[in-house]
């Protein structure tokens, strides 16, 4: 069966809902180049298509939207020294993330169960993106020496306050009431509601403002589960303060020592020092660096910004190590490039952002 299931909706009034469901539920639907490159020339097609008002975005089974990209083939990849599979695989996500975000017909992103890395990316592209009390999101690189890529340099920087930032170099996993409060979701639904919104959506009649007719049936859904959301924790709502406060220096190296610092037994602040004591001192480097330089940017250079940082991360060994240490050999044991944020070399990381190309493979986006 295919990775990628496409179905056409029929609507009331003779228009298309395009459904485009990942079907990798094993692997949690974890983001491959097969699955992207079903999915771009579908998105092409039904945006040239006059029939089709809306597509919906969703995914097979209730563990996962989309848990990442395809971290075992690039591992791979990096053992075998083959640098086309990398710069393939992040061009054409890429390109699909930026076709999503600039997408003329609404799209909706079903967003529940886990949602992380590649998903996020798919998600934050989406015009309605919609979670469920299931709903786990998370930009976990600093873990396995990367950074959050697939737009997190464009949807990080634009967190209240410095949220962003203290949760890329975290990972700290963000719910559904958290994912309202950051501007990471526009709506909450109950993960049974799922079936329920896609026939609201075909009894519709659908006139020239499609994003309307999805905004009215996503509200007046949400207005029937809003109990469960109005009693749900927003831990990173409730940290906002300590955020500010943690992140309010001038250098990384003091955002983690202050960090560190902290003696507390919240659960949620122990759970941001273990990451961030056993990430990788790189990727606390790189994340910061990156996110300080992407600050300004259009949509489309941050894009092409993450395209160069992202193919130098599997030309060097600090992601072929984390990957091995988290999900290859699985000993937890990762052989950071540096041992310390202190130590990791200014040269070494601004060799990271230089282009490793005369012409850019996203200069046309």
């Amino acid at each position: 069966m295919s990775c990628v299931l496409f179905t056409e909706h029929a609507t009331k009034d003779g228009q298309i809902i395009g459904e485009i469901r990942l079907n990798a539920e094993k692997s949690l639907n974890a983001l491959t180049l097969d699955m992207i490159d079903l999915i771009q020339p579908k998105l092409d097609e039904w945006r040239d298509d006059a029939n089709v008002v809306a597509v919906l975005l969703d995914s097979a089974g209730d563990k996962a939207f989309c848990a990442g990209g395809d971290i075992v083939n690039l591992y791979k990849a990096m053992v075998a020294e083959d640098t086309d599979f990398p710069e393939q695989f992040f061009t054409r996500e890429y390109r699909l993330d930026y076709t999503l975000h600039t997408y003329p017909k609404p799209v909706i992103c079903w967003g529940s169960g886990i949602v992380m890395g590649g998903g996020m990316g798919l998600m934050n592209g989406c015009s309605h993106r919609v979670v469920t009390e299931t709903s786990h999101l998370a930009m976990p690189e600093v873990t396995i020496g990367l950074y959050p890529d697939v737009g997190g340099s464009w949807f990080l920087n634009r967190m209240p306050g410095r949220t962003g930032l203290f949760l890329g170099l975290t990972g700290n996993p963000i719910n559904a009431a958290d994912a309202l409060f950051l501007g990471l979701a526009d709506r909450a639904l109950s993960a049974d509601m799922r079936d329920g919104m896609l026939e609201r959506l075909q009894s519709e009649h659908w006139g020239e403002d499609a994003g309307g007719v999805v905004s009215r049936v996503l509200r007046e859904l949400e207005e029937e589960c809003s109990e469960i959301f109005e009693a749900m924790p927003a831990p990173i709502r409730a940290h906002e303060a300590l955020i500010r406060e943690v992140t309010d220096h001038d250098s990384v190296e003091e955002m983690v020592e202050s960090l560190l610092a902290l003696e507390s037994d919240d659960k949620w602040i122990k759970r941001a020092q273990k990451a961030i004591s056993h990430g990788s001192p790189l990727s606390i480097k790189m994340i910061h660096e990156q996110l300080h330089r992407c600050r300004h940017l259009s949509l489309k250079e941050v894009f092409q910004h993450e395209l160069i940082l992202s193919v130098q991360c599997c030309r060097h060994r600090e992601l072929q190590e984390g990957v091995r240490a988290l999900l290859i050999d699985k000993d937890g044991q990762p052989n950071w490039t540096f041992a310390s944020i202190e130590e990791v070399e200014s040269r070494f990381l601004e060799g990271m952002f230089q282009s490793p190309w005369q012409q850019h493979p996203l200069a046309d986006l």
